[in-house]
């Protein structure tokens, strides 16, 4: 396995931090990256904010599900997928660019991932440990304020580093799903019974598969976090009707 793959396989999410700041050099490495990172014709369609106000990063804590590791952070970096900045460069040139729809959006959104996903492996190979917060995307109207968002630019995700502790270096890293649980050769196929049950085979410890997945259900899918991650979704994408 070469140091990419083994990089890939061994890297998990980190929460808590040591008191060690990250070099600047280091910094502008992670966020060179990120440009670097493949873009739907070369659009670069997001925005990365680095957010080094510690007011900011407190508020974002509370508003991110209440996380205080998120404050503790050494960088935090917010990756918006971006569908206003090129009506501006259009509008310089007195083109009069039509509004940006849904598809847009998704375009704009898989470019500021990939970007992510960039920043993440970057910091991986630097020592650098570090953490996705999906919760970026609830509370539209207060992270519109906060950030100042303007119109048609949405935060896909949020991304915070810092360097391990050692319990964080030990803590294992969750198993991931079998290859034949998750890839489908040329067409989508729908799991039966007999095999959603066994992709959860190693995951249910001395639960049965019923209760395990209602306690999932009940911490994940139907709670206040997701509904208002949906509410806030519906917010931005009364942007692009």
């Amino acid at each position: 396995m070469n140091e990419i793959l083994r990089a890939l396989h061994l890297r998990k999410s980190v929460r808590v931090f040591t008191e060690r700041e990250i070099e600047r050099e280091d910094k502008e490495r992670i966020l060179n990256a990120s440009l670097q990172a493949p873009s739907a014709g070369c659009q670069i369609l997001y925005t990365i904010l680095d957010i080094t106000d510690q007011d900011k990063k407190e508020r974002l804590a509370e508003l991110c599900d209440h996380q205080p590791f998120i404050a503790k952070a050494k960088m935090v970096l917010i990756f918006c997928a971006d569908c206003k900045k090129w009506l501006s460069f259009y509008e310089e040139a007195g083109l009069s660019p039509r509004k940006p729809g849904t598809g847009d959006l998704l375009l704009a959104v898989e470019d500021a991932l990939i970007a992510a996903q960039n920043a993440v492996t970057a910091a991986e190979s630097l020592g650098i440990g570090s953490c996705y917060i999906g919760d970026v995307m609830e509370h539209a109207e207060e992270m519109r304020q906060l950030l100042k968002l303007p119109q048609y630019v949405y935060p896909a995700c949020m991304l915070v580093f810092g360097y391990a502790t050692e319990q964080q270096k030990e803590r294992e890293k969750p198993e991931r799903f079998s290859l034949s649980d998750i890839v489908c050769e040329n067409t989508y196929q729908s799991k039966n019974s007999e095999q959603i049950r066994a992709m959860f085979a190693k995951s249910t410890g001395t639960k049965t598969y019923d209760d395990w997945m209602e306690a999932f259900w009940k911490r994940k899918y139907e709670s206040d976090f997701s509904k208002e991650m949906n509410r806030s979704m519906e917010v931005y994408l009364k942007d692009f009707e």
